[in-house]
């Protein structure tokens, strides 16, 4: 499937998803007049019935879904009722928050695992394998929300080196401020994502191993180091390539459960929010961000499948 087709299908996908994720919300109790109604005991029941009526919400969801849906396309994302402004200014801040939390994350998390799963896969059940295993099933094994406490009492806590939360102190603000927060979840992040890319490198670089292109690389007198870090890893990136894709998204959403537990204000909690409290524009265009930046993701992975292994561009 070219490049042009999956842009395609992924409009299609945005399109069914903006119609589930509508009319799951417009099954949820209440809506935004009725929040109002009772934040404001004196607006009467005439009043809320001319306020449906303005905001078209006395219609069917189906219909309001293609208004929405409308103006969308248009570029207008609407208004947050939360915010009490636009929804790409209520946004914006958040979503600058969650990827600098997510990128450093990750970024930790590969510059960690590529070279753990490669020192692994040299002498398979060896007793750095063993290690790194036994490493990486503690990373899948732990729950990120225990984990993020964990560091928060050792070393907030007990040890007072690091902020406990949020992303700046009051007044401060600065580059070396910001950092200082950012390195208990971050931590939890990559410690949380460091297992799952070990093994999958892990494993590729053993299956690699055994490929034609490596016993013919052996008998033209290609060093060890050259086998291992030009022709073997080259091809075992693919899985990691994946990994990075399936992540793509999440640079853009949050991570709720670890915004949550350090006081980050990022899409994670804004989204959740957004839901929680009836804010239809907000939660759709943030759950909306988050499936497309999914979706292209998995068309860049494509793209650098082809780059890795030219053998797949042509299948």
């Amino acid at each position: 499937m070219g490049v042009t087709a999956r842009l395609v299908h992924s409009v299609l996908v945005l399109a069914v998803m903006s119609f589930v994720v509508y009319g799951l919300m417009g099954l949820m109790p209440g809506d935004p007049i009725d929040l109002m109604i009772a934040a404001d005991p004196r607006l009467t029941p005439d009043d809320a019935l001319r306020l449906k009526a303005l905001y078209g919400l006395d219609r069917p969801w189906t219909e309001r879904w293609l208004r929405w849906l409308g103006q969308f396309v248009q570029g207008e994302l609407g208004y947050s009722r939360l915010y009490a402004r636009p929804v790409g200014e209520a946004m914006l801040p958040a979503l600058g928050n969650s990827a600098l939390l997510m990128l450093s994350a990750m970024a930790l998390s590969l510059s960690l695992a590529i070279p753990l799963g490669i020192v692994a896969s040299l002498k398979p059940h060896g007793m750095l394998d063993r290690l790194v295993n036994l490493l990486a099933f503690a990373s899948v094994s732990v729950p990120v929300f225990w984990l993020g406490l964990m560091l928060i009492v050792v070393f907030a806590v007990s040890l007072g080196w690091l902020p406990a939360g949020g992303v700046a102190d009051v007044g401060d603000g600065g580059l070396g401020d910001r950092l200082r927060h950012m390195v208990l979840p971050v931590s939890a992040l990559a410690l949380a994502g460091l297992g799952q890319a070990a093994r999958h490198m892990r494993a590729a670089m053993i299956n690699e191993a055994g490929a034609d292109y490596m016993r013919t690389a052996r008998a033209k007198g290609c060093g060890p180091a050259r086998m291992v870090l030009v022709h073997q890893l080259r091809n075992a990136l693919l899985p990691i390539t994946t990994i990075i894709a399936l992540e793509f998204g999440g640079l853009f959403s949050g991570a709720l459960i670890t915004e949550t537990v350090f006081a980050w204000p990022g899409m994670g909690r804004l989204i959740y929010e957004a839901v929680m409290g009836n804010d239809f524009n907000l939660a759709l265009s943030g759950l909306l961000l988050a499936t497309a930046m999914t979706l292209m993701g998995s068309i860049l992975a494509d793209i650098a499948y082809g780059r890795l292994d030219p053998r797949t561009s042509r299948t």
